[in-house]
């Protein structure tokens, strides 16, 4: 067993699921250093405590997330560290069922419970340090959250049950984080939120996306601007403007349409139809020229049938969105999709990704094909082997495409900016020389 001596505890936070988790957990973190913990991420250097944040979202996503406090638990029960503390979205909305199962855990923790589980820990919670955190993603970007929760009544989703009613910070908070991370060396912001869209409606009374984008915008040092998960119903067209005239606002949305059957829309609860989703989409790209649009779909979802995935395939083709993924149903209890059967095998469910995908391929192909010979503005993340990796302004870390530059045509650092002129391309990256 080990045997703790008069140092500062060695915690070692492990985080799963998405950006708005990793946010969730630099928080935590520079909590914990402010309390002369000695906390790292996700590394493998023996720990004092490890804390797990977990994703609850869906089937992988919450297998992943049980795998995870296994092998942890196995680390305890071996002595290898001396406690395990098991917080985020499946611990959340599961944590009744799993701590009588996992014994090995010292305590769960809902999504709302930092101070609760800080001050387990042996730490304080510091109210003055709202707004910083130990930044774990490179130093030259950052994800902001302007929002926690979500009203929408999506029927297959879980996450209101797990993050509540939609709650935006202040622009006083957003400013004062986005200041704080400009005089640390960042240069991209990717505002995030559970729905972005919604933003404001709580504090001020009307949806105050576009006056955030302004203020943002107008910080020193905000070289990058990125808006993620902008739901599709009521959309604020309101900030179509302002990402088209300022120039530190990434001509990008991600914006989630799920489908693009009417009766599927209805069935998901999404509460917009084809017809307007799709008036809506050709707004943005006439009003924002240039304007990389980034769509997620939901395939297999209960009741869907062949006629609606070849009207969503023929959507996919005819408006050829420039960044696309997919993600199948998965069945969560509590949610109003669980009242309906699950009557789309998995099999079925794997194929119509694959389906979807294949098309997009094309797409991303011919559209990188058409970079041949262009410059490009390119922000370096990291050197792999014998490149240079780094994305356009088209381009969010981790789920869209990747610009390749040959360390030996010239000297770049991670976080530079680098204009880069294409040579070659796959369907998802390009290849470039230095300018």
């Amino acid at each position: 067993m080990k045997t703790r001596s008069h140092r500062n505890p060695k915690v070692n936070v492990i985080t799963l699921g998405c950006s708005k988790n990793l946010v969730d957990s630099e928080v935590l973190m520079g909590q914990l250093r402010a309390s002369e913990f000695d906390v790292e991420h996700e590394t493998a250097r023996e720990a004092d405590i490890v804390i797990i944040n977990t994703c609850g979202f869906i089937d992988n996503a919450k297998q992943e997330s049980i795998d995870t406090i296994l092998q942890y638990a196995g680390a305890k029960a071996d002595g290898k560290l001396e406690k395990l503390y098991v917080t985020g979205c499946l611990s959340h909305r599961y944590k009744d069922e799993l701590q009588g199962e996992i014994p090995e855990v010292d305590a769960w923790f809902g999504t709302l419970d930092m101070p609760h589980l800080l001050r387990t820990v042996g730490a304080d919670y510091k109210h003055e340090l709202i707004g910083e955190r130990l930044q774990v993603t490179p130093r030259h970007y950052a994800y902001i959250k302007i929002s926690e929760g979500c009203n929408r009544p999506c029927s297959f989703c879980a996450i209101p049950l797990m993050r509540g009613k939609h709650v935006s910070k202040s622009f006083e908070q957003i400013e004062a984080e986005v200041k704080n991370r400009v005089k640390n060396g960042t240069k991209e912001f990717m505002l995030i939120a559970q729905d972005s869209t919604y933003y404001g409606l709580d504090l001020y009374g009307e949806r105050k996306l576009a006056e955030l984008l302004k203020r943002v915008s107008d910080i020193e040092g905000a070289e990058w601007i990125r808006l993620h998960y902008a739901f599709p119903s009521q959309f604020p067209e309101d900030v179509l403007p302002v990402m088209a005239e300022r120039s530190n606002i990434c001509k990008y949305l991600d914006i989630p349409v799920q489908h693009h059957s009417d009766r599927m829309l209805k069935i998901m609860r999404r509460g917009i139809t084809s017809r307007r989703s799709e008036e809506l989409l050709t707004r943005i790209r006439e009003q924002v020229p240039g304007i990389a649009l980034r769509t997620t779909l939901l395939l297999g979802h209960p009741g869907e049938t062949e006629a609606d995935i070849d009207e969503l395939c023929s959507f996919v083709e005819h408006f050829k969105f420039d960044r696309l993924g997919v993600f199948t149903y998965s069945h969560e209890e509590n949610t109003h999709a669980h009242t309906l059967p699950d009557d789309v095998p998995a099999e079925v469910k794997e194929a119509r990704a694959s389906r979807i995908m294949e098309i997009q391929q094309e797409i991303s192909d011919a559209a990188n094909a058409a970079l041949l010979g262009k410059e490009l503005k390119v922000l370096i993340d990291r050197i792999e082997g014998e490149h240079y990796v780094g994305r356009t302004e088209f381009d969010s870390p981790e789920v869209d495409n990747e610009v390749f530059i040959p360390t030996a045509g010239g000297y770049l650092r991670v976080g530079d900016f680098a204009q880069v002129r294409i040579t070659s391309h796959t369907p998802y990256d390009l290849f470039g020389d230095i300018a």
